[in-house]
């Protein structure tokens, strides 16, 4: 059996430990959700071959979308896609006038990831692999690499902020080309849409254009096409915490955040957004509520209802959401035997519980949160993990004597749920108002 590196393994427990998503590690625990995962790997294929995909994925707090939506991501990976993602707030969102939605974009670029760079800031490397492809070309063509960059980048003219896209792109190569680091920063600086105006971008790349609240998704689909003209088969955009637009106060504007996403699933639909997926990830309140939920602006309900015939124990997922099914309890037992796994560098020879632990566990979880431990698995990972922990630090103790003192309490969200007061809502145009119940 293969061992565990010492770095993966503390990576991973650290996260769990802390009740929050491994970045790096998630196969060597990963159970269940089999034709889920399947489902997205054929979203995936359809992105590579140039077509455009939307999922909303669906599931309670600590359910694991999150963990899900990695997963996709490092499955990208390997279709050789350039992935890119962000967590709403009310200080990041699809839709705004206030700089929201250029926050949203900016984080998203900086958080750009390739197979090679899996960690973010992957944004420069793919422009530099054009201008390097570019300059292969113009090599064996003959002609110069400006000649060739300003071909390759024609198609992407015909789009918003295409032609000025294309120039940035340029006025990298000249800053490679010369020497000039500070004309490329400037280059990067735009693309990754922190030129808050236009007229910093004017002097400084000579373009008339920024990225901005109105051109948030047309820049994510210039993106997508120029990964694939830089040698990436596309990109997947994963948009987690999607339940802040819920949150919203005000109306209008969480309409017109819900309108982005319509014209979002339209295009998917459509087909017109080339090389390009969004998943994104969000409760079932988010979605289902028809007050304040995607279901409250008709033309998403139509669009996003399941199927009629899926009921009954009876799925689809070929729709564009995605309701992540619980981890039965036979799951949740191959998932402690995964995590003790873990915790032992991969070696049988230094498990910490033996098997009957895991019914022992179960079971005490059982009495204190009902089926709440695996629909909702968060908290009960952590309590496991927590245990193997002290099991390691102190050699010789009882592993039953310390199940029976684990206090777990159902996850009702680690994120602080907003409370609303109908008769307050404010009819200001974008600015919300917003209060918290800790």
């Amino acid at each position: 059996m293969k061992p565990i590196r010492a770095k993966d393994r503390d990576a991973l427990i650290q996260s769990l430990r802390a009740g929050v998503v491994p970045r790096i590690g998630q196969h060597l625990v990963q159970v269940g959700r089999v034709r889920e995962i399947e489902a997205l790997v054929k979203d995936i294929d359809r992105i590579a071959e140039g077509g455009s995909t939307f999922r909303l994925v669906t599931g309670e707090y600590g359910s694991g979308k999150t963990f899900f939506l990695n997963l996709v991501r490092s499955i990208a990976f390997e279709k050789k896609l350039v992935t890119a993602h962000a967590d709403l707030s009310p200080d990041r969102r699809l839709h705004a006038t206030g700089g929201q939605a250029r926050s949203l974009y900016a984080e998203l670029m900086r958080n750009m990831s390739t197979r090679t760079k899996p960690d973010g800031g992957a944004l420069p490397g793919v422009v530099e692999k054009f201008v390097a492809t570019a300059m292969n070309e113009a090599k064996a063509a003959g002609e110069s690499p400006e000649e060739t960059i300003h071909r390759k980048l024609e198609s992407l003219s015909e789009m918003v902020n295409g032609y000025d896209f294309a120039a940035v792109i340029a006025a990298y190569w000249q800053g490679f080309e010369s020497g000039n680091e500070q004309l490329k920063s400037d280059a990067i600086r735009w693309l990754r849409g922190e030129f808050t105006t236009k007229t910093d971008a004017r002097a400084a790349l000579g373009v008339r254009t920024i990225v901005d609240d109105a051109s948030f998704y047309d820049q994510l689909k210039l993106m997508s096409r120029f990964t694939r003209l830089a040698g990436y088969t596309g990109m997947l955009v994963n948009l987690d915490e999607m339940v802040n637009l819920y949150k919203l106060a005000n109306a209008q504007a969480r309409n017109s955040n819900y309108e982005q996403i319509l014209r979002i699933l339209n295009d998917s639909l459509q087909g017109t957004a080339e090389g390009l997926g969004v998943v994104m990830g969000g409760t079932p309140d988010f979605l289902m509520d028809t007050r304040r939920g995607l279901f409250s602006y008709s033309a998403l309900q139509s669009r996003l209802a399941e199927n009629a015939f899926a009921k009954n124990g009876l799925v689809d997922l070929t729709g564009p959401v995605m309701r992540l099914s619980s981890l039965t309890p036979e799951d949740f037992y191959v998932l402690l035997g995964k995590l003790r796994h873990v915790f032992a560098y991969g070696d049988p020879g230094k498990y910490l519980v033996p098997d009957e632990a895991f019914k022992g566990f179960m079971e005490h979880c059982h009495k204190r949160i009902g089926e709440a431990y695996f629909r909702t698995p968060r908290t009960t990972i952590k309590a496991f993990v927590d245990l193997l922990a002290v099991l390691e630090q102190n050699p010789g103790t009882d592993w039953r004597a310390l199940a029976g003192q684990i206090a777990i309490e159902a996850d009702n969200g680690a994120t602080a749920e907003q409370s609303f007061d109908a008769e307050t809502e404010p009819a200001s145009n974008d600015d919300e108002l917003v209060t918290f119940k800790l």
